[in-house]
């Protein structure tokens, strides 16, 4: 089957448009789906400006669209499953901020921690923004914020998002395992989930660190840091933002 986005029957006034070369200035014909084109002019070969590979992250036939996209553009599809979870994140959570904070803060350290550690990123950003997204439910069901009821209601809506989403199974099942045990490190840890694990830890910690207005105990913050976090990446940061101090 083809992609309806490929398919010309179904293309609006505007998929076929003219571009001026960057290199020489002469206009390049591009029909919307062109990943790039051939400067016929200079030879000069650059990216359709307007191209938008937004559903990449979703449809089934991504691959047969984006297989033979230049390096420039394929280093960029890990980011769109990441926004479009932040998206449904913030969705789910609605007029809940501080908790949209938590998890886009989560994100943001996990993101670092997990690039430093050689992680999936696609995994870590994704179980990063929806690691407390049970915490609804277990206050609906059982009255409780409890990490044990968080993890045991998370992973279904984690599950119902990605798949709306149209995530890969096994992406799938990585990030709501993840999910379902974001407090409670097993014996042997994927990257991914020491990724998550720590930057949670640190942004829990951090605040801490603002309700206790500044009398933290550094000695003892110091050894909760040497001891508790699962990879160097994360102690590092943690001294970093904790400890307000370069590494």
């Amino acid at each position: 089957m083809k992609c309806p986005g490929q398919d010309m029957q179904y293309w609006k006034p505007g998929a076929i448009f003219e571009v001026k070369c960057p290199k020489c200035g002469k206009e390049v014909e591009f029909f919307k789906d062109d990943p790039t084109r051939k400067c016929p002019s200079c030879g000069h070969r650059f990216l359709n400006p307007s191209l938008d590979f937004g559903c990449a992250s979703y449809c089934q036939y991504a691959e047969q669209c984006i297989g033979n996209l230049p390096p420039e553009l394929l280093a960029q599809k890990e980011d769109l499953l990441k926004d479009r979870v932040a998206i449904e994140m913030k969705r789910y959570f609605g007029r809940d901020f501080k908790r949209i904070g938590h998890a886009t803060k989560v994100a943001r350290y996990a993101e670092r921690i997990g690039r430093e550690e050689g992680a999936n990123l696609a995994v870590v950003l994704a179980a990063a923004y929806l690691h407390d997204i049970g915490i609804k439910e277990a206050e609906r069901k059982h009255q409780s914020t409890e990490a044990k009821y968080q993890e045991q209601e998370g992973p279904p809506v984690a599950r119902e998002i990605l798949n709306k989403l149209g995530a890969n199974a096994g992406l799938i099942d990585e990030v709501c395992d993840i999910v379902g045990h974001h407090h409670h490190p097993r014996d042997e840890e994927s990257p991914e989930f020491k990724s998550v694990y720590d930057a949670d830890m640190i942004v829990n910690l951090e605040e801490k660190q603002e309700k206790a207005a500044g009398e933290s105990n550094t000695e003892k913050l110091e050894k909760v840091i040497e001891k508790a976090f699962l990879t160097e990446s994360g102690k590092s940061l943690a001294k970093e933002v904790l400890l307000r101090r370069k590494p």
